[in-house]
């Protein structure tokens, strides 16, 4: 789509841009240790900045929460009743790789030529490897510095919906309903939308702006459900174990070695299919924790991967009488296809926004979840919308300022199309 093509002028693209830059500079990581929502007190930090700019645009009833939700109002321009219609975001960023500290980089329009990072001499953004940035000639890049993620996943989606409401309430002569924003804590560790006050967002229907390619619509992702097994030896010294020691590590090594590896694992599985990932290991001689992520697009699948964790443990039991071990399996969330199957209108809509922005939508399950898919299990319908992001959680994140624009572009839209009958 053509930048003329966009319903935002000059000004108000570069605003996008200035406000995604700040965002993207205030240190937001979560922590799943944490034992607060949110779970880092760095992510107050953007929640009143973002408090303090939607009042200032003129947004009405702005809220924020006292478990970290930033809440606002944009009132509607037509006088017929009409779905209250939410968008959100989130505003916690990932700890897999450095969030500290970022240093975004703008890079003015791309020419195509590979882009390299101050900070890490030997890191390369190439078209070569990432066809979708070689469909952006022309466009603002912006990158990190090479030592850092860049923080686009989520905070496109915020500044996005910065932008959305700095537009509606600029132009009263845009008819839309009632707009709700929201923009939510820890969702990157997967319990910040637990806590959300679903009478204080009072919304018929919402949209999370988390997605990623231009045109990507998601309204089908994982269920996922987390398995913990804890391992507990017999501890005894090591001058007098002969026959008394039982290591918990080593049994916690027995566990890893009997889960598939050939399948059923993030690295071998593609597009619909789900997986058994182990992703964090820890203890000492005398007890083990392991952490698991169980995902699959449909329940039966997601059942039979935790079967098989606990039938692990079983076995690696029997090895050892007098150890412990348990497995807790606890679920996070649900394919939201479960839900907006029954009214695809939130769907629909959303295909009629894209196409107004003269944007075809792509249909493509996300191998992840979003806040979108506990608030569909809620009872509030969320389909994601892109924002452009990619290679997030990884050094080479990076975003289009004009793919946040088309985003920007199509939720003005939607607005509308949800003010029609």
């Amino acid at each position: 789509m053509a930048t003329e093509a966009l319903l935002l002028d000059k000004d108000e693209i570069e605003q996008l841009r200035e406000r995604f830059l700040r965002y993207v500079q205030i240190d937001t990581v979560s922590d799943e240790h944490g034992t607060t929502v949110p779970s880092t007190s760095a992510q107050w930090d953007l929640q009143r900045l973002l408090a303090d700019e939607l009042r200032q645009l003129g947004a009405d009833a702005v809220t924020v929460t006292d478990n970290g939700f930033v809440m606002a109002t944009i009132p509607a321009t037509v006088t017929d009743t009409m779905p209250t219609v939410a968008f959100l975001a989130h505003v916690d960023t990932v700890h897999h790789f450095g969030g500290k500290q970022v240093m975004p980089r703008v890079h003015q329009n791309y020419d195509g030529a590979p882009i390299s990072f101050p900070n890490n001499g030997s890191l390369k953004l190439s078209p070569d490897v990432n066809s979708y940035l070689g469909t952006k000639l022309g466009h603002d890049i912006i990158t990190a510095s090479g030592d850092t993620i860049l923080g686009a996943d989520d905070k496109a989606g915020v500044a996005i919906i910065m932008a959305l409401a700095a537009h509606l309430l600029a132009n009263p002569s845009i008819p839309h309903g009632e707009i709700r924003l929201c923009f939510t804590p820890d969702e990157e560790i997967g319990i910040g939308i637990r806590h959300i006050d679903l009478a204080l967002l009072n919304a018929n229907v919402a949209y999370t702006l988390d997605g990623g390619a231009v045109g990507r619509l998601v309204y089908e992702t994982f269920s996922a459900d987390k398995a913990v097994v804890q391992v507990t030896g017999v501890s005894a010294h090591t001058g007098s174990a002969t026959g008394q020691m039982v290591n918990a590590l080593h049994l916690a090594a027995k566990i890893i070695e009997l889960l598939p590896k050939d399948q059923r694992t993030p690295a071998t599985t593609a597009e619909k299919e789900g997986f058994i990932h182990v992703y964090s290991s820890n203890g000492d001689a005398s007890s083990a924790t392991l952490q698991f992520f169980l995902r699959d697009f449909e329940l039966d699948g997601l059942q039979a991967h935790g079967a098989l964790v606990e039938r692990i443990c079983e076995t690696v039991q029997l090895t050892e009488p007098r150890a412990t071990i348990s497995c807790t399996i606890t679920p996070q969330y649900r394919n939201m296809r479960y839900w907006l199957e029954k009214d695809m209108r939130p769907v629909d809509k959303a295909m009629a926004a894209m196409r107004a922005a003269g944007i075809e939508p792509l249909f493509e399950p996300t191998r992840g979840g979003t806040d979108g898919s506990q608030l569909t299990e809620m009872g509030v319908p969320t389909p994601n919308l892109f924002t452009g992001m990619q290679n997030i959680h990884s050094p080479l994140e990076w975003v289009s300022v004009q793919d946040m624009a088309q985003a920007t572009t199509v939720c003005i839209y939607l607005a509308q199309e949800w003010s029609k009958p």
